[in-house]
């Protein structure tokens, strides 16, 4: 990420702690202020429209954290499951991990609503910050988990988000949908299923 996009999400940081912590009106109008001028700056630097980046941005409460994003690494016959996105490029199937649902279920709900698959989780590959591995850099943090998983059973069948799902040898991916697979992660998945023990990798 670049030196500006780190200082506005800083500011932002900042103005969403105030605004949850202060009690005092005149402060709360002084992190109000900051955090707009954080969307302004944002909406400058990426060419978003003001609205979209107060809907992304300018929305949540309390200390801000990172989002996590989970993934299901599954395989057969030494290929991984990818799916295909609607724009055409093809990810491991997985997504934000909502709440109520620990991150190996969410892998588990995103594994059957992308691919269609019924899945076990067996291991954690991978946890990763994702402005160290994916672009483009995104506004908020990202927490990465990668799961090693054993299908079965289950159909696909066509959704909102894919349209496709299909094993890939190694040396043979597709386009991919980097900022939220790349073929490094996609190499680190297949070394956690050749491997008869294996560490998890951590940032």
């Amino acid at each position: 990420m670049d030196k500006q996009l780190e200082l506005i999400r800083e500011l932002q940081g900042i103005a969403q702690a105030g605004l949850y912590y202060c009690d005092n009106k005149f402060c709360h109008e002084r992190y109000e202020r900051i955090r707009e001028i954080a969307a302004q700056m944002l909406a400058e630097r990426t060419d978003l429209p003001l609205a979209k980046v107060k809907d992304l941005f300018c929305d949540e409460v309390g200390y801000q954290t990172p989002k996590v994003d989970t993934r299901a690494a599954i395989f057969k016959d030494d290929k991984v499951l990818l799916v295909r996105e609607a724009d055409g490029r093809w990810a491991m199937p997985g997504g934000w991990c909502e709440v109520g649902l620990s991150p190996a279920e969410s892998t588990v709900k995103e594994a059957k609503e992308e691919a269609g698959l019924d899945c076990l989780v067996e291991k954690v590959i991978a946890v990763q910050d994702r402005d160290k591995h994916n672009h483009p850099p995104y506004i908020y943090g990202i927490v990465k988990i990668f799961y090693l998983c054993r299908a079965t059973g289950g159909e696909f069948i066509p959704n909102l988000e894919t349209t496709e799902r299909r094993y890939f040898a190694e040396d043979e991916l597709p386009t991919l949908s980097e900022e939220k697979t790349t073929a490094e992660q996609i190499k680190l998945c297949f070394e956690a299923a050749r491997a008869t023990t294996w560490e998890t990798r951590f940032d």
